[in-house]
């Protein structure tokens, strides 16, 4: 008979709990109670089998757990990129509160493929997460509601919970937790601060239509164009996605059309802005002598280039996300809380009378 920690041929095998429990000269089932916790132990047979357990390195199965009827005691995080500093963040503050809860913190990636979100929600719902977090910027249609409805159903019957962060509501009838932050007043701010300095030919990069996050940031910059009686030019809107090359990219690309037409730039994140920042430098544009630049995030980089841009709360969503989850009354309750923004004004913003250009 083999002995504990090797197969019939020898080679190395995991201990099970079987193992532990004739190291520890216990029933397994009393293994099985002493490490969920829910076995009120003698000190003395506490420490055999915790001794054991050290012993033969045994790491318990999860999912048997589950089965077994075990409280799961982690929440999940699902994001596009674990490289993004607005998903970093907010990461961040799921692990926080999670930590501070006592729960674990399990994170997944999709890189925006459906498919693999799925996949990744079903691994979450068969690891008992307590709480399955999505973050991204995503298309809103038909076939999003429906995944989202199945994910949410799925999830409410598996006595978890589905929380949408960032993201908009999906309806009454749709058993989800939504946390999200107001995109569109945060961009009526800052292209108001822009206005109001005088800047009516304002740049808007960044537009992606069908998108949730640009949408509603480029709602509100019109919606802050309309107010200021300042009439909406489509040709200042320029289409690009939220990251550091496309800013750089969209940029030049303007800058290249011929002369320019535009005072002050208002970039979809500060991401966007960093980029179209270089491209503005490597013309010889000064920042804000010759053009006024705002972005939208408060990312810690941001500080560092002296950004105007719209503070996120994003450690504050991902905490508010945990806290929402775990101490719903019933799993599969439908709310919806929005987290508000606004503008840090630094020196990237001057008064067009001012302008050097």
């Amino acid at each position: 008979m083999p002995r504990a920690g090797t197969s019939a041929n020898g080679r190395p095998r995991p201990a099970t709990i079987r193992d532990v429990a004739e190291r520890a000269g216990v029933s397994v089932a009393t293994v099985s109670r002493i490490l969920s916790g829910t076995y009120p132990s003698a000190p003395t047979t506490r420490g055999r089998v915790l001794r054991a357990v050290r012993e033969l390195d045994y790491v318990a199965n999860a999912r048997a757990r589950g089965l077994a009827g075990g409280q799961a005691k982690s929440v999940a995080i699902v994001v596009n990129s674990v490289i993004s500093p607005h998903y970093a963040h907010v990461a961040q503050g799921v692990q926080d509160e999670a930590a501070r809860e006592g729960r674990l913190c399990l994170v997944g990636t999709t890189g925006g493929d459906a498919d693999r979100e799925l996949a990744t929600v079903q691994l979450m719902r068969e690891e008992h997460a307590e709480a399955v977090i999505l973050v991204g910027n995503i298309v809103v249609d038909d076939a999003y509601h429906e995944r989202m409805a199945g994910y949410a159903r799925a999830l409410a019957a598996a006595g978890s919970q589905l929380v949408l962060c960032g993201r908009p509501p999906l309806g009454p009838d749709v058993p989800a937790i939504v946390v999200e932050y107001d995109n569109t007043a945060g961009a009526h701010a800052v292209t108001s601060h822009l206005l109001s300095a005088g800047h009516e030919r304002i740049l808007f990069l960044g537009r992606r239509a069908g998108y949730t996050t640009p949408d509603s940031r480029v709602a509100g910059y019109r919606a802050a164009l309309a107010a200021y009686r300042v009439p909406h030019d489509p040709g200042l809107e320029v289409d690009g996605r939220m990251d550091r090359q496309e800013g750089y990219r969209m940029m030049r690309a303007r800058l290249d059309e011929g002369p320019r037409d535009f005072t002050a730039v208002f970039a979809c994140n500060d991401l966007i802005a960093a980029g179209a920042r270089q491209a503005l430098r490597e013309q010889g544009l000064r920042i804000p002598d010759d053009i006024s630049l705002a972005g939208f995030d408060d990312l810690p980089s941001a500080a560092d280039i002296d950004l105007t841009t719209v503070h996120v709360p994003h450690e504050e969503l991902g905490r508010t996300a945990v806290r929402l989850a775990l101490h719903s009354e019933t799993p599969g309750t439908v709310q919806h809380v929005m987290l508000g923004t606004h503008i840090v004004v630094r020196d990237s913003v001057r008064r067009r009378d001012v302008l050097s250009a």
